[in-house]
């Protein structure tokens, strides 16, 4: 009689309760696009929303930020919780919470209900998110085949990314603003039950209490320092008290949190993981690639537009091949991991985004299709395979105990990373352009300070000017538009070759076999493969 056997097959057997795993995967996958559509699907719904529900500047502002800003401060809360009293009970529970507040928003009919339904869709979110990866890491013990996984999961998330302003800009040509919510309702009606029958329940360490006040103490702090964060970007002073004190608070309650995780015997998050150079390196590697990555796309979105002209769909497909390189740097991720090792690959990623990068440096005042399509290819295959290789090395590396808490930490990751990235890129930008307006002949002082806000507003003032003054002003602008966007890609370049630098300390191959020797103070993510055996 003969067989072969490894613990990677029976750990499937259990963590997939009978569920065919890629079946599974798709199911994990359409809560990944919900979420991800709904991040960005409001955006070109906002001058409906003003016009309808006519809301004050301060409440349009917590009309947008309130989703990022409550599911990134929740992310670790409901993250550890899936951890202790099941990952797929928080699944469902947040699928069911997105779908009643889409409801809710969808129906508001003024702007402090919106605002309260976009903070629900935020906990829901913060519910969704750490369980896909957190469940996706206990069905695929395998690595190789996780790796596969995390590939399609990644892709998916470009590509929600991408669908969000273009389906928003399509129902609102055909229909009213709250239907870009009503899209929810009908898929969580679908994946509620079959959620419930195709995902296996799956948890981590149960021993010792769930630490609730610590819990807190992260949601707390987390919505803190993003908040802060967020008014940063959004060019409040850094002394302001809004933005000074939310900073404060949310660093001291971090600090605090991590100094009774260090003291607990059970703690909520296995702060031990940071040890690890491949943990601590994958998170640093996803802040580093997100901070260049959104701050650019933000850059890129006002040059497509205001500098060249085009449209807000022209933009999106000028943009669209950057996701679509991301989604084949997703799908071919698990084959260039095995190939090249994790190393290897984030260091080529990040390299590959700075050579896109510099190459975007030639852009001008005037439009270039072809440059355009070749560095946002370069930069879309690059980072998603700096994002891709980062993400799948810190699941690995951590305690399937703990699958939920580090799913938790690599999305804060990568929320934190993408509002420094606004704030930082922003204020370089910002920087470099505003002394270009100090001089313009026939400006006084107060319309080139207001000009050096931003370059819409320089427009603005432009056209109440007039005449040669006006022209004068706005072709100023054009040019110290330009000359900030080259010198905030060369800050960004510089990011990521420090972040190509930090990759060094990753794993030069992608090991699938026993945990090393000296990693028993945490158990080992590695699956061990018992090697074939004869017997007659």
């Amino acid at each position: 009689m003969s067989g072969t056997t490894t613990a990677a097959v029976r750990r499937r057997r259990e963590a997939g309760a009978g569920a065919n795993r890629w079946v599974v995967l798709v199911v994990l996958c359409v809560s990944l696009l919900l979420v991800a559509v709904d991040a960005t699907v409001l955006h070109v719904a906002v001058p409906a929303v003003t016009e309808d529900l006519k809301p004050g500047a301060i409440e349009l502002l917590w009309i947008v930020d309130i989703y990022p800003l409550v599911c990134a401060s929740l992310l670790i809360l409901f993250g550890t919780l899936g951890d202790r009293v099941g990952r797929r009970r928080i699944l469902l529970i947040g699928y069911a919470l997105f779908g009643v507040a889409s409801a809710l928003a969808a129906l508001a009919d003024n702007a402090q209900v919106l605002i309260a339904a976009r903070a629900l869709l935020g906990v829901g979110g913060a519910m969704i998110m750490p369980a896909t990866l957190s469940i996706l890491r206990q069905v695929f013990p395998d690595r190789r085949e996780r790796a596969l996984a995390i590939g399609i999961w990644s892709a998916v998330a470009a590509v929600g990314a991408a669908v969000g302003p273009l389906l928003g800009g399509f129902l609102l040509e055909h229909f009213w603003w709250g239907s870009v919510f009503l899209i929810n309702i009908p898929l969580m009606l679908v994946s509620l039950p079959v959620g419930r029958i195709l995902l296996p329940e799956s948890r981590g360490d149960r021993n010792g209490p769930w630490d609730v006040v610590g819990a807190l103490m992260a949601a707390a702090g987390l919505f803190g320092l993003v908040l802060g964060v967020k008014r940063l970007g959004g060019g409040e002073a850094p002394l302001s008290p809004f933005t000074l004190l939310p900073l404060l608070v949310g660093g001291a309650l971090m600090a605090g949190f991590v100094r009774r995780q260090r003291r607990r015997e059970h703690p909520l998050v296995e702060l031990r993981m940071f040890a690890r150079p491949a943990f601590s390196t994958s998170v640093g590697c996803i802040v580093l690639a997100m901070l260049a990555l959104v701050g650019l796309e933000l850059i890129a979105a006002q040059y497509l537009q205001l500098v060249l002209g085009l449209s807000p769909l022209e933009t999106g497909l000028r943009l669209l091949p950057l996701t679509v390189a991301a989604m084949a740097s997703g799908l071919a991720g698990a084959k260039m991991l095995r190939r090249f090792g994790p190393r290897s690959m984030v260091c080529f990623g990040f390299c590959l985004t700075a050579a896109a990068v510099v190459t975007l440096t030639a852009m001008g005042g005037d439009d270039n299709a072809g440059l355009l399509l070749f560095g946002f290819l370069l930069l879309g295959f690059g980072l998603e395979t700096t994002l891709f290789g980062a993400y799948e090395s810190m699941l690995s590396e951590a305690p399937p105990s703990q699958a939920g808490g580090a799913a938790a930490i690599g999305e804060t990751s990568y929320q934190l990373g993408a509002g420094i990235g606004i704030a930082l890129l922003g204020s370089v930008m910002n920087a470099a352009y505003a002394p270009g307006l100090s001089s313009v002949p026939g400006v006084s002082a107060a319309d080139s300070a207001a000009a050096g806000h931003s370059l819409g507003e320089a427009y603005d003032v432009s056209e109440r000017l007039g005449g040669a003054r006006g022209a004068a002003l706005r072709h100023a602008a054009r040019d110290s538009f330009v000359h900030g966007l080259h010198v905030t890609l060369l800050v960004s370049a510089g990011l990521l070759l420090l972040g190509a630098v930090m990759a060094l300390r990753l794993p030069r191959v992608m090991e699938c076999g026993a945990p090393a020797a000296g990693s028993a103070d945490i158990p080992g993510p590695r699956e061990v493969v018992v090697e074939s055996r004869v017997s007659a």
